[in-house]
């Protein structure tokens, strides 16, 4: 974005008042006039009976009429940068358009809405009508999807906020009006800076606003893909994400009462597995890009890893494919030496994050093999990487405080 557009006022609004309104408020993403018609509908279905108010920044047709809904038009400060997840610019337009409506809840859908269900729709709303601050949807996924998640986002945030919540950068979501005009809050901070298709990270602002978080499950959707083809860019930009946000947050993270561990999940509930045929995983493609990746970065990772990390990985480079494993306390370990490379600049962060693919790639061939196409299995083994993050995150906050006493 290359203009700078008037950025709403937020600091100047008064504090939020906790409000009994039934009223609820569905924020869209743009869409087509026959995806709009089908959202609608949707819509239309799940709210039966009740106030709702959908907003949308195209243009309004005036010939789509559902009962007891109104369709508005949002006038954005800042266009929509929504690729996969809603971003920084459409959470200052959600509570731009929903905070004069008097709404109890306020719904924020990421691309293709149409593909939500209405169940999802109503069990979204109706958790901030019952109280919650933050609800985020769980949907399910087949082997193949939401690595990245499960590997990086999932286990990193639950360690550093003591918060289980599966999808901590989710695709839908509902807030009640204080969580929705936090959320702007952040985002106003970086559309101001021209950075409008930033992530803003709605859970680690939930936990450090003290609101109340859960999630609900959701009926199958189309779920968005990355713009980016390379693996290499999705990991810059979702992890790079995730570690800025960790650094700005620091102070708050290493907190006593937040070193515990979190509640664990029930697995015979979340999250969703997808009932459709997949083809196996073969694994071994993702090996060999782990070897050709140990013997480009060795170098680098040296200025990263301990010299036992190093080890271990090149025991690794040498391991059969029936004995690719990567434990889970080095994998815990390995995400955070980079997180704290990253906070330290020990090399650009552009080069350090690209250092970083082959040993994700290495992550998701060890995840591959030992789940054996089992979805409940791998989700097992999620679980279990998560527990390791947070039995680890000590050693993350020694680091942080003292990084001169550890120097690989």
């Amino acid at each position: 974005m290359t203009e700078t557009t008037r950025q709403p006022d937020l600091k100047t609004v008064a504090p939020v008042q906790e409000t009994t309104s039934g009223r609820i408020h569905v924020c869209l993403p743009p869409s087509d006039r026959s995806d709009l018609e089908t959202t609608l509908r949707n819509l239309s279905e799940a709210f039966a009976g009740q106030d709702i108010v959908a907003s949308t920044p195209d243009a309004v047709p005036t010939d789509l009429q559902f009962p007891q809904l109104t369709l508005v038009h949002a006038s954005s400060s800042a266009p929509s940068q929504a690729s996969i997840v809603p971003a920084a610019a459409d959470y200052v337009n959600a509570w731009t358009a929903a905070r004069d409506t008097n709404a109890g809840a306020i719904v924020v859908l990421g691309p293709q809405p149409a593909s939500v269900a209405p169940a999802t729709l109503q069990r979204l709303a109706q958790s901030v009508l019952h109280g919650q601050d933050l609800v985020v949807a769980r949907y399910p996924t087949g082997l193949r999807e939401g690595l990245i998640n499960s590997s990086i986002l999932y286990p990193l945030t639950r360690s550093l906020f003591s918060n289980p919540l599966r999808y901590p950068l989710p695709i839908d979501v509902a807030l009640s009006p204080r969580m929705a005009e936090r959320l702007a809050t952040a985002g106003q901070h970086l559309t101001a800076a021209n950075q409008s298709a930033a992530f803003i990270w709605p859970v680690a602002e939930a936990v450090f606003a003290r609101c109340r978080t859960c999630d609900v499950a959701g009926d199958a959707r189309t779920l968005p893909q990355p713009a980016q083809d390379d693996l290499g860019d999705v990991l810059a930009t979702f992890v790079g994400s995730l570690f800025a946000d960790a650094e700005a947050k620091a102070a708050f993270w290493q907190r006593a009462q937040l070193t515990g561990r979190s509640n664990p999940r029930h697995l015979e509930h979340a999250p969703e597995i997808s009932s459709r045929q997949e083809d196996p995983v073969d694994p071994a493609p993702m090996m060999e890009q782990f070897r050709r990746g140990y013997a480009k970065f060795h170098d680098l990772w040296s200025l990263v890893m301990p010299p036992n990390s190093l080890l271990s990985l090149k025991k690794l480079s040498a391991a059969t494919p029936d004995r690719f494993i990567l434990s889970d306390a080095l994998w815990a370990r390995t995400v955070y030496d980079f997180l704290l490379a990253f906070r330290l600049r020990i090399v650009p962060r552009e080069q350090l994050l690209a250092a970083f693919t082959p040993l994700y790639r290495a992550w998701a061939a060890s995840h591959a093999l030992l789940a054996a196409n089992d979805a409940v299995k791998a989700e097992q083994l999620v679980e279990r990487v998560a527990l390791a993050f947070e039995s680890d995150k000590p050693y993350l906050i020694a680091r942080w405080r003292w990084p001169d006493r550890f120097n690989p």
